[in-house]
């Protein structure tokens, strides 16, 4: 009786232990190695701009909505509030995707760390199993960045300037632009009276404050923390 296997062509038996064959052969892993090294560096280039472009919305419609709000006193403050949600699902977006975009830049910090920083001066590689543990990372990839940490790092870098924009717009309008009114007016909402809206406010923005603040320890690897700039290598 005829098995799979012994229907199977020469070539796709060979197939399944390509990969071991290069491992064992030095000649053939280091021709391998660029070609990893250039698509992990893509796939990081790529993550990076979608990052971009969810960042190039949310700002586009932050000044679309500050002018529409400026553009008459009869706007209403609530907009201003639409935009502040606006952000927050930009947000939401830009935290998975730079969890994306840090799987593959730690790759890229790894293999520098063991394979072309050891080339220039060898020294023995940072991790001496490297391969293995590059190896386990691709069979089965983990993000190396919590979603809180994430988050922090996208308020501290760009959201917590767009919503400290909107907030401050927002208190302008009620105050400033709406002089025959009381702020109290401007700011309220259907069924919610102005004072509590300014409450709620004030949590949300101490609420960024402490999510911007909350991780003290970056569990980020390959990160440039806690060196001091200055000439190229201290000697």
């Amino acid at each position: 009786m005829t098995t799979d296997e012994d229907r199977s062509s020469p070539l796709e038996r060979e197939d399944h232990e390509v990969g071991a064959d290069i491992a064992n052969d030095a000649d053939g892993f280091l021709s391998l190695l660029p070609h990893y090294y250039r698509g992990e560096v893509s796939q990081a280039s790529g993550a990076q701009d979608r990052i971009d472009q969810t960042t190039n919305w949310a700002i586009t419609v932050m000044v679309a909505l500050l002018s529409i709000v400026f553009s008459s006193r009869n706007m209403p403050a609530y907009l201003l509030l639409i935009g502040l949600a606006a952000l927050a699902i930009f947000l939401s977006y830009e935290v998975r995707r730079y969890r994306f975009y840090d799987l593959h830049r730690a790759r890229v910090r790894f293999l520098q760390e063991n394979v072309f920083a050891n080339a220039m001066s060898p020294r023995g590689a940072e991790h001496p199993r490297w391969r293995d543990e590059l190896s386990d990372d691709l069979r089965y990839p983990t993000f190396k960045v919590t979603a809180r940490e994430a988050l922090a790092r996208r308020i501290t870098r760009i959201y917590g300037l767009l919503f400290g924009v909107v907030g401050v717009a927002w208190a302008g309008k009620v105050t400033l632009f709406t002089p025959e009114t009381q702020w109290t007016e401007a700011a309220e909402l259907p069924g919610v009276p102005g004072q509590v809206v300014a409450g709620l406010l004030a949590v949300f923005y101490l609420c960024l404050f402490a999510l911007s603040a909350w991780p003290t320890n970056r569990d980020a690897k390959g990160e440039i923390y806690g060196e001091k700039s200055g000439e190229w290598k201290p000697e």
